[in-house]
């Protein structure tokens, strides 16, 4: 398989740590210097990825223009002579072409949103990357995924899991374990945030998915499930009755960036990561808690 597009559904409302995103869009929020959205999409290209696909909504815009030229702060860094300051900005510069924007008009969930992309993604597989979801490794999440991708016959999914404690399988996404080969393994059912005590395992789903594109003839007459909303889990769960899905448990720190605690967390873990920054933050820390 080749994966040369990936969905990046944008238009949440992030309700869950406002009021920081009453105006400003969760997915811009920063991890020590960088928006969340800027991380997902250096994974993706790390991945190989050719082609970026951001579902947007309302209150989005700035998303589109952080992925755009400024010319009024090229011109300015260029004339202050701040060299580095322009090399990043370069690094960061999609080719042009490379991406496109599409609107969710309505909050019908995470379904709903990858099936606004199908007319972009067109009849080929593509990978599905949540923003807010941040995975700290080297190779990143999606680059492992594709990797694996590759080792699997043609019409297979793949999504990317994550074991969690027992008592919290109830809020995840779970799938049940078939044969395994490694990390990988054949995936034996899934249910959407099953009763407690119901969980075929402790493998929750998490934001990292490649799929066939069949999953939109699914997705578009699907029903709302969990939340009153319509379910990519619900729609994978259609789609494995003809087609293959695998999970593989990724390497790398994964962090959820759209709860507060999350956030604080990531912003600590890619700090202290950066030589530049990890021994000032550790004194920082020390300081502050009176060590």
């Amino acid at each position: 398989m080749k994966i040369r597009k990936a969905v990046f559904p944008v238009a949440g409302l992030g309700t869950r740590v406002l009021p920081a995103t009453k105006a400003m869009p969760k997915e811009m929020l920063t991890i020590v210097d960088k928006p969340l959205i800027q991380y997902v999409y250096d994974e993706a290209r790390e991945a190989g990825i050719e082609h970026f696909i951001f579902v947007t909504g309302r209150n989005k815009n700035v998303i589109e223009d952080h992925f755009d030229r400024m010319f009024e702060l090229d011109a300015t860094l260029a004339a202050r002579g701040k060299k580095a300051e322009q090399e990043i900005l370069a690094q960061n510069q999609p080719e042009a072409g490379a991406v496109s924007f599409t609107r969710q008009q309505a909050p019908l969930g995470l379904g709903h949103a990858v099936w606004c992309a199908r007319d972009i993604v067109g009849n080929e597989p593509f990978a599905v990357v949540l923003p807010d979801e941040l995975v700290l490794n080297s190779p990143g999440c999606l680059k492992q995924m594709i990797e694996t991708a590759a080792t699997l016959g043609e019409k297979s999914n793949l999504i990317a899991v994550e074991a969690v404690p027992d008592h919290l399988t109830h809020q995840y996404g779970i799938c049940g374990v078939g044969k395994r080969t490694g990390k990988m393994f054949e995936v034996d059912g899934m249910v959407e945030k099953p009763a407690k005590g119901t969980a075929p395992s402790n493998l929750s789903i998490t934001g990292r998915y490649i799929l066939q594109p069949e999953i939109f003839k699914i997705l578009e007459t699907q029903e709302r499930g969990a939340g009153g909303e319509i379910q990519l889990t619900d729609a994978m769960i259609g789609l494995a009755k003809s087609q293959k899905f695998y999970g593989v448990e990724f390497e790398g720190e994964r962090h959820d960036c759209g709860s507060k605690p999350g956030f604080l967390r990531a912003n600590i873990a890619y700090a202290l990561k950066r030589p530049e920054l990890r021994e000032g933050l550790i004194a920082e820390m020390k300081k502050y808690l009176g060590q």
